[in-house]
């Protein structure tokens, strides 16, 4: 009987929660649409995807993101986020790992060519002054 009333208790937990992100949802300013609009598209949705759906993806999204943060400032120094921390977190999951690797990748490969052509941009101004 014990599990029975557990069970409704996390029942009626996760009601209320998802009641209560419903309701923060609805006037909240959609930051993702856009984006999201494309990446559904792209994955073989329609051009123009109903606006409730792409709600719910954000909904989805927002609630992911929330969630890896708060775990990742619970491994970490206390309230902030790494980015060792965030590795840390999707090292079991291979193609979550795969990705945030290939991100930081290039990552540092933008950061190397960005230096590169400032040094020669600049190069090139102090030559122009002799």
């Amino acid at each position: 009987m014990a599990a029975a009333d557990e069970q409704f208790e996390q029942y009626e937990e996760e009601e209320t929660n998802e009641a209560s992100m419903m309701l923060s949802s609805v006037g909240r300013k959609r930051i993702f649409s856009k984006e999201l609009r494309c990446m559904m598209f792209g994955f073989g949705d329609d051009q123009n995807p109903y606006t409730e759906s792409v709600d719910i993806i954000e909904d989805l999204v927002i609630e992911f993101i929330t969630e890896t943060t708060h775990k990742a400032m619970e491994i970490g120094k206390t309230g902030r986020v790494q980015v060792e921390d965030m590795v840390f977190l999707v090292r079991k999951d291979a193609r979550k790992y795969a990705r945030v690797k290939d991100l930081l990748t290039m990552n540092e490969e933008l950061k190397r060519a960005r230096k590169a052509f400032d040094e020669v941009k600049y190069a090139g101004k102090e030559a122009a002054l002799n």
